[in-house]
């Protein structure tokens, strides 16, 4: 037997992931799409909040067809930023990807499908529909059982009898072994309020009623309790759920695939998914917005570091810019003039000058000191790191010196430092002794000219 020791509630920690851009919130514009010096979680770069506050406009107005948004600036300007403070202002279900232009070589799989799949995952389909379903308080459940075909000696549910009551009606209803098993599986006894799809037949536990003689009782109980419910017992309620294009692949792919494969194991043969699936996905969610039964949510690819894109993964994004679903796709580069992977020709930004001529480019420029700070203090919030003000004044000389990106490398580790000798407050001594323990690019380069000699030459 397994060992198995049960916690109590207090014993178990939350584990919260603090991100690089959990604190922001959106552009930080005003009504008139000016920027505010610091709003919503974003300091400085004015001109590119501005920029991307009216390509957002444009997005919501549906003008922003057949092209893409081109981030260009030094490293640690905040290209990442804008790209989810503009995920951010189209709304909260928008679905937002991240990747690097590296993510699409693989010895798997074609960098076409991987781009693909990423596309499609950026395509949120709402769907609204109305179902028939059974609800009600179960004030009775009978459950009869029969011996196994293949086990003389072991009992199967054969069939269940249930009495679903609301405020205003009480039916009693009989369903088969399916509906069966999942009320014992589902541990549903009176006193629960369920919902039995009339056409699928699966169930669902709503919670206890508390009008129930279980839901007053005040014993130690997790279960959630609700009011009973109202209305008839069988009625059309509105479900609305939200999916991907992806999601839609992957299920009728796994709807589509057999074989033994899938009949052991319930995977899929194949680990691409084949274009006509993904035709008739586009077909179907087509239809549904058609008649009025989904809406359309296209999201945010965000591409960082997409100079490393090869001229095959643009033409491929040319191509899908101009198709009907798709989303808005951003493009992050921190280069000047470079070649173009794959090929022997330069150009700006390493990307194909058709793109680039099809596409709206907004720069990033360099943090000011005060921008710097502003930012390390919103950080350190974020953090729940208690910081000195010289402390802080040091970390954005740093960060104004160095880059920003050391600078919250810096904090973080400082504030380790104050933990270890038991300090609650960031002091200027822990950040001038990281510092030193740790090197930013140009103090690694020096160091390295330094013992050239010395290091080992590939």
């Amino acid at each position: 037997m397994a060992s198995i020791r049960e916690l109590p509630p207090s014993g178990i920690s939350r584990f919260e992931r603090i991100g690089a851009h959990t604190h922001i919130k959106g552009l930080g514009l005003d009504e008139k799409l000016r920027a505010i010096k610091i709003q919503d979680g974003m300091v400085g770069q004015e001109k590119a909040r501005e920029a991307a506050g009216l390509v957002v406009r444009m997005i919501k107005e549906g003008k922003l067809s057949g092209k893409c948004i081109i981030l260009a600036g030094p490293p640690g300007t905040g290209k990442t930023a804008i790209a989810v403070a503009v995920s951010r202002e189209l709304g909260e279900n928008v679905p937002f990807i991240q990747m690097s232009g590296s993510e699409i070589y693989s010895s798997e799989r074609k960098k076409t499908e991987i781009l693909i799949e990423a596309i499609r995952k950026c395509i949120g389909v709402e769907i609204h529909e109305m179902r028939k379903v059974y609800e009600g308080e179960v004030t009775r459940v009978d459950i009869k059982t029969a011996p196994h075909p293949y086990n003389p000696y072991q009992k199967v549910p054969e069939s269940v009898h249930l009495t679903l009551k609301t405020k205003e009606e009480e039916k009693s209803i009989e369903a088969g072994p399916s509906i069966a098993q999942q009320i014992i599986a589902e541990g549903i006894s009176e006193g629960h309020v369920i919902q039995i799809d009339a056409e699928t037949g699966r169930v669902v536990n709503l919670g206890l009623s508390l009008e129930s003689t279980k839901g007053k009782t005040y014993d130690v109980d997790t279960t959630r309790k609700i009011p009973p419910p109202t209305g008839k017992v069988l009625k059309e309620k509105e479900f609305v759920y939200t999916l991907t294009l992806n999601d839609l692949d992957e299920l009728n792919a796994r709807q589509r695939s057999g074989g033994f494969f899938s009949l052991l194991f319930g995977g899929s043969e194949s680990k691409e998914i084949d274009t006509e699936v993904r035709m008739a996905v586009d077909q179907q969610v087509k239809e549904w917005v058609d008649s009025g039964k989904a809406f359309i949510h296209p999201g945010v690819l965000f591409i960082d570091d997409s100079h490393l894109l090869d001229l095959e993964a643009f033409s491929f994004l040319g191509r899908a810019m101009e198709s009907e679903l798709v989303p808005i796709i951003i493009l992050a580069t921190n280069r000047g003039v470079a070649r173009i992977r794959g090929t022997d020709v330069k150009s700006p930004l390493g990307f194909p000058i058709d793109l680039i001529d099809r596409s709206v480019i907004i720069t990033t420029q360099p943090y000011d000191v005060e921008s710097v700070k502003e930012i390390l203090r919103i950080r350190s919030e974020e953090e729940k790191i208690e910081l000195d003000s010289k402390a802080l004044e040091r970390l954005a000389e740093v960060g104004a010196k160095s880059s920003l990106r050391y600078a919250v490398q810096l904090l973080s580790l400082a504030a380790q430092n104050a933990k270890a000798l038991n300090k609650k407050k960031v002091a200027i001594e822990d950040v001038q002794r990281v510092d030193e323990l740790f090197k930013d690019i140009s103090e690694a380069a020096e160091y390295l000219r330094k013992y050239e000699e010395k290091l080992m030459i590939h």
